[in-house]
């Protein structure tokens, strides 16, 4: 059998790995020639492996003149690790905040509305009323062709069509109005 080739999340490894062990700042053609060397990584694909680094922004690039450099410190990534963190609490906290203030405005919606045999008939009533208005929405619909607001709107849309078709041909049933 032929030797399989490394997978792209191992040449990411692999090549991240290149920049921990010498904590050493890099231009791509220097990549392209230890990649092989090093790691076994094909030089061809080398480029877009780091790409795919810096995309995820475990290794740095800065442009240097016309070059560009690239590196990575194996701190960097608990730096990185660190910071999300700490962004993920601060956001947890200030979500449970807001949690609490909608907890606490619940609970006095619910004081000010306290439960009476007025209030569920109310209630009780409003659940009928909004399943007939759902039941003549759906009556209405069925009638739609005959609604005698969609037939104004035809109608006004009739006059406007047939204005339009006069002006853009020219005709009129007077000639003596083609004139004026």
């Amino acid at each position: 059998m032929a030797p399989r080739g490394l997978s792209a999340e191992e040449k990411r490894v692999k090549l991240l790995e290149i920049f921990h062990e010498t904590k050493d700042f890099f231009q791509l053609k220097e990549l392209e020639k230890m990649g092989p060397k090093m790691k076994g990584i094909v030089s061809q694909s080398v480029k877009e492996v780091l790409q795919s680094l810096v995309d995820d922004g475990l290794v740095q690039m800065d442009k240097i003149g016309s070059s560009n450099f690239f590196w990575s410190f194996p701190s960097q990534r608990g730096a990185m690790m660190q910071n999300r963190l700490t962004a993920v609490k601060e956001t947890q906290k200030t979500l449970r905040s807001q949690l609490a203030e909608l907890r606490s405005a619940v609970e006095l919606e619910q004081t000010s509305r306290p439960e009476s045999d007025m209030r569920t008939q109310d209630l009780n009533k409003l659940a009928e009323l909004k399943k007939e208005h759902a039941r003549l929405e759906t009556e209405l619909a069925a009638y739609g062709a005959c609604d005698p607001a969609k037939v104004e709107e035809k109608r006004r849309a009739v006059v406007l069509a047939k204005e339009a078709a006069v002006r853009w041909t020219g005709t009129c049933r007077y000639p003596a109005a083609r004139l004026l």
